[in-house]
Order: structure tokens, then sequence, then C-alpha cells
């Protein structure tokens, strides 16, 4: 079998520093009463879940409330030299909340306020547990939304640390395109602020994307400044089958290379549209499938309607099935963001494996195919949906965790996924995160820049007390 840059080793624990743990196990164990906890339930629910490797604790999870409450614990275990773990809504895909060397999981579920909502200036603050949809419910009567829709009801820190996307991107951008500000506590305990709210500013580095994407390695953040956008006041939904994967994908390209604004365009394969229509009562054929939503008015999104209609006739599409109902999109919309669920549900007793690349849009039929064939001749069970907008998509591979050839047959697929995007000038990544495991990747993707970002983490953080062994490992 070819080398696997996934390696094991990847999640190797770390050097552990036994007296400084004591030490801050004390000190938060004073600060903060019942809202430190140090049971195994507790910590083992503050480490990962999603993937094959090996779960790591934290030695304690500290259930904060405010930024002063997290400089307690950055100064106590900086102090002590001792791990802090960012930990959000835990949906962690690549190992980002383990804990590999000990340290102190620092939950942000009871950080989860609104500080301001700017409606002239269409932004908004807040603290970084509150999750999208919450924020969304308290924006609905601004007549405002925040558009990133990565699926799963993601807090807001962690989407910004991610540099989450999803959805809505291929209209609306990611989440470095639509963070203003943030603030974090650094290494030496104190906090600062990235940026004002201006839209646009020529002063000094950008330090605002330095921590979007940064996967808790820099700091901690406290707030985050978001671009909001007005709710629409027409929104249209619609399903069209093609009668291969290439015929799909090239009406996806077409779409995005006319200019034709659309706010979503997902491709399903057709063992992915099964699994939709079994587990959320769809009745769509069972084949490679686009969802597709337009923003705008009535006559804007019924002529963006029918044109994307025209292009999938040229490339062999269905009809265009498109509504404006809410009930019927709101439909069609869970079922894509139920997608994982939908296919546990088809094999409730192994274990799924979400991975994903990026590649650019003109390069991305040939990607998606290739894939798809390379998933056939090794005999995998791997659903593809993507956001094909923007030349993302994921597979997710079933397989048994608990057999050691079968998890050397996945790892060995996502490193043919990977080298595959990284040959079509793509990522490895385009939305999950680097974590523990994509960290061989990093460096076949980068280089050199890798040894750039390890002098960031070195002079911001000497001691590597933030989030250790995610993204590259130390020099």
């Amino acid at each position: 079998m070819e080398e696997d840059p996934l390696a094991r080793e990847h999640a190797r624990p770390g050097v552990r520093n036994e007296d400084g743990i004591a030490a801050v196990l004390g000190i938060l164990k004073q600060s903060f009463g019942e809202r430190f906890q140090t049971g195994e339930a507790f910590r083992a629910q503050h480490t990962h879940t999603t993937t094959y490797l090996p779960a790591q604790l934290p030695d304690g999870v500290a259930f904060v409330e405010n930024a002063d409450e997290v400089k307690v614990i950055v100064k106590a275990c900086a102090e002590h030299k001792v791990p802090v773990i960012p930990f959000g809504a835990g949906t962690s895909l690549e190992g980002q909340v383990n804990a590999p060397s000990g340290g102190i999981s620092i939950d942000f579920s009871r950080m989860n306020k609104v500080l301001s909502v700017n409606t002239e200036d269409l932004d908004c603050t807040v603290e970084p547990g509150i999750t999208r949809e919450d924020l969304n419910t308290y924006l609905r009567d601004t007549g405002l939304f925040f558009p990133i829709d990565p699926g799963a009801n993601a807090s807001i820190g962690g989407m910004a640390s991610t540099r989450a996307s999803g959805t809505n991107a291929v209209r609306y951008g990611t989440m470095k395109d639509n963070v203003l500000s943030v603030t974090a506590v650094t290494a030496n305990g104190e906090e600062i602020r990235t940026a004002q709210r201006a839209r646009k500013s020529s002063t000094g580095y950008d330090l605002t994307r330095l921590f979007v994407g940064a996967e808790g390695t820099l700091g901690v953040l406290t707030s985050v400044t978001l671009r909001l956008q007005g709710i629409p006041e027409k929104i249209a939904g619609g399903v069209c089958a093609f009668p291969d994967i290439e015929s799909a994908c090239n009406a996806v390209i077409m779409t995005i290379q006319l200019g034709i604004p659309v706010a979503r365009i997902e491709l399903l394969d057709a063992l992915q549209v099964r699994a939709c229509n079994a587990y959320s009562g769809l009745s769509n054929e069972e084949k490679p499938t686009l969802f597709l939503e337009f923003h705008g008015n009535e006559q804007t999104v019924a002529i963006q309607s029918e044109q994307f209609a025209e292009i999938a006739a040229e490339f062999g599409g269905g009809e265009f099935r498109w509504t404006v109902n809410a009930e019927e999109r709101a439909k069609l919309w869970k079922a894509r963001h139920d997608v994982y669920w939908s296919v546990k549900a088809t094999a409730p007793d192994k274990a799924i494996l979400a991975t994903d690349v990026c590649v650019p849009i003109s390069r991305y039929a040939d990607c998606v195919t290739e894939t798809h064939r390379d998933i056939l001749e090794h005999g995998l069970y791997a659903p593809i949906v993507g956001h094909a907008g923007d030349g993302n998509f994921h597979t997710s591979v079933v397989f048994d965790d608990k057999d050691e050839a079968d998890v050397a047959k996945v790892e060995a697929f996502i490193a043919r996924l990977a080298q595959r995007a990284l040959s079509m000038d793509g990522t490895c990544t385009g939305e999950h995160g680097i974590g523990q495991g994509k960290k061989g990747f990093l460096v076949e993707e980068l280089g050199g820049a890798v040894d750039l970002m390890r002098q960031i983490k070195q002079a911001l953080d000497p001691d590597s007390i933030f989030n250790p062994g995610k993204i590259f490992d130390p020099a």
C-alpha cells in the first residue's frame, strides 16, 4: 500500500507537564467552583467523536461566562505551561478539540450573548459560544441575517476558528469574508482587538484573518464582529437530476462562469440522493442531483431559475422543479443538512468519516468524477455531497473503525483524494480544517510556507500552550 500521510501519529500524545497541570487544577477549582469539572464524563464530552483518531481527554473543563474568566485561565496556564483548548459546539472533524498533552478545555457554551447589533451598518458583535441558528433567531426582527451556513448548528467562535463556509458560500463568501474583527486573549493573558468596524482599512497587518482559521493555536477568541445581510425579499429553491456526475458538475461550472447569482448550488450523487430519500422522506430520482436556491425579488428569482433550467437542459438535465414555498424549501435544505445522519441510517453499526477537498471551479468535474471512479474501483461506500458553486465537495466514507484493514483502506482513499485535489491546484480541505488529521497534507500543499506559520506560532505562543499538536507539529 502507498505511504499514508495520515499516519496514526497525527494524534500521538504530547509531553505532559504533570506539575504544571496539578497547579492549574488547584487554581481553577478555587476560581470556578462547580463551573470547573475534572470528572471523566465531562472530559470525555470535550474531545472529538467524529473521526477514528483516538480521543485524547483534557485534564479539566472550565465553563466560562465572560472574557475576564478566559484571561484568568490563560494566565494560569501560561504561568505553568499547560495547554489551553477552546471548545465550542464540538463538531470537530479533524481532531481540533483533542488534548494530546492534556490541559484545560475552555467551554464557551455560556458565553453566548449578542453584544451589539448595528442595523444601519449591517454588522453585529457576539460572544463566541452563540450558535448560528440562535444568532439568526435573535436577528429575525431586524430584517437581517448571518448567511454562513455550514450545516451543523455550529458556534460562531468555532466557525471563525476553522474558517467555515457551507451552502451559502457561493454567494456570501466564507467566514474570512464575513468576520470584520475579533477580540482574543493572547499568551500573556491580555485581550486584544484586531480591527474596528469599518468595512476597509489599510492599517498594518490583517490580524483578523490571522486569527480566523487559526484553529485556536494563536489565542482564544472572546468576541467576533460579523458582517450581516438583508433577508431576501423572495427566495426560490429547486431540484434538478442529471444522467451522470460529470453532466451535473458541468452545469455547475457554466452557471458560475455565466455569472448567474446563485445563492446555493449543492451536488448530491445517486447514493446520497437515495439516502436522503429514505431518511428525509423525499422522492427525488436516484441520479446525480443539484439542489439550488436563488435570492432576490419575485422577478429576479424567476429569471435566474429559468436561466438555470436552460443550462441544465444543455447538459442533459431533467426538469428543474423550483418553488418559492417556504415549507417545501425548508424540507429540501433540512434533508441536505441531514446528509450525515442519512448515511449513518444506511449503516448504523459502522463509523463514518466525513472529509473534504476543494479545487478551482474549472477542475470540479474532473475531481469529482475521478473521485467517484476511485470509490467504485476500491469497493468503498462513500456518498458524495458538495458545495459545488465554490469547488468544494465532501465524501462520507462508511467503514468499520475496529477493523485495522478497513481503517487503512479509508486512510489510503483520503490520501489519494487529497493528492488528487492538490494536483489540480486545489486544497486538501475546503472547510473542515487541518487539526490533527491533515497535517501531512498541509506540508504537501504549502511547503515552506508552513515554516513561516511555525515562526508566527512561536512568536505569539512561545510556550505552545494554545491547542498544541494542531495544524502542524513543532519544528
